[in-house]
């Protein structure tokens, strides 16, 4: 855990030192002009639409866990206490602490914490967090799809991401393709074969997730939700005096968040923020110095602001469950494809 934490701290600071770099590349003095006009009470503004963000995304988790029959299995174990509805929203947010992670995958963190607190297999939950990233990639694309209506090339990320989500979810639906795909894992030497029979237990949750039925309200779910952020970015830009559209600010935000999504960089970092402050400039006609001085404020907004969250969050469910994570010193943070029982 203490290596986790670590590895968060490092990326903290390279966060910090890109934005300097930016700060210098676009220019302080314009910089430090943007900012002096800016009303800062649309910032803490920013900030609330991002926690929407994730009170919805809960309601998500709520909907796997539920799907997935994981509180009616805790009961199945004599002295394991319920899961209650707060319990459950700290164990949520608490994920949030490796939101810096490539793709969010270290997310997974709090299968790990839900199997420390309330002996939940981390197989059963784990693929939670994949179904969650699918969703969001759904819920991504329909924004951009519905910010790219005023103007010509936004339907082409769209269509890549699309190509990109049905083929993951065909994938994932095809139970001979995946146990064909687990199949050749088991066979592989070492610690990746014996992976396999993990995998399957996870590939059973996986499907029940994404089954047809069980997309539709977690897509709307999070459509909504990062319609949220896409928000934060336009209020931040009114508080600089800027009137770009909220479909123009979704379509900005969302194809940065794909964009920093499929490149396997920590929390997306210099992926984002490059394709944010381009588009602003670009397509918003957005001044550098405010661009710039933007996308660094959305950013702490949406992506810094989860993090610490997320401490907060680990802190409160540490007060209730003491004996947490205790052993979790030597070891590793479980990702995506680390399903251990």
């Amino acid at each position: 855990m203490k290596g986790s934490l670590r590895r968060v701290v490092v990326v903290m600071l390279f966060g910090i030192l890109l934005y300097g770099a930016f700060a210098i590349w676009r220019g302080v003095g314009s910089i430090g002009e943007s900012l002096g006009r800016f009303a800062w009470s649309t910032f803490g503004m920013a900030c609330s639409l991002a926690f929407g963000n994730y009170v919805l995304r809960y309601f998500k988790w709520e909907f796997y866990l539920g799907r997935l029959r994981i509180r009616e299995g805790i009961k199945e174990h004599p002295g394991v206490p319920e899961l209650s509805r707060w319990d459950s929203f700290l164990t949520f947010l608490s994920g949030f602490v490796l939101t810096v992670t490539p793709g969010k995958v270290g997310e997974v963190f709090k299968s790990l914490v839900l199997f420390d607190t309330h002996k939940v297999p981390i197989a059963r939950t784990a693929p939670i967090v994949v179904a969650e990233r699918v969703t969001d990639l759904i819920g991504i694309i329909t924004l951009i799809v519905l910010g790219s209506l005023g103007f010509s090339g936004g339907l082409l990320w769209a269509g890549i991401g699309a190509v990109l989500v049905a083929s993951l979810i065909g994938t994932i639906l095809s139970r001979r393709l995946s146990l064909a795909l687990i199949g050749l894992i088991q066979k592989m030497p070492g610690k990746i074969g014996k992976l396999g029979p993990k995998l399957h237990q996870a590939y059973d949750s996986l499907a029940t997730l994404l089954h047809p039925t069980n997309l539709l309200v977690p897509t709307l779910l999070s459509v909504v939700a990062w319609s949220f952020e896409c928000l934060s970015l336009w209020v931040i830009l009114r508080g600089f005096g800027e009137s770009t559209s909220v479909p123009l600010c979704a379509f900005f935000y969302a194809t940065s968040t794909l964009a920093g999504a499929l490149v396997p960089v920590p929390g997306g970092l210099g992926v984002t923020e490059g394709a944010l402050s381009e588009q602003m400039m670009n397509v918003g006609h957005v001044d550098k110095g405010t661009s710039t001085a933007a996308m660094i404020l959305v950013r702490f907004a949406t992506l810094w602001f989860a993090v610490l969250v997320g401490f907060l969050a680990l802190s409160l469910l540490k007060r209730r469950h003491p004996g947490m994570l205790a052993g979790a010193e030597a070891a590793p943070v479980p990702t995506a494809g680390t399903v251990a029982e």
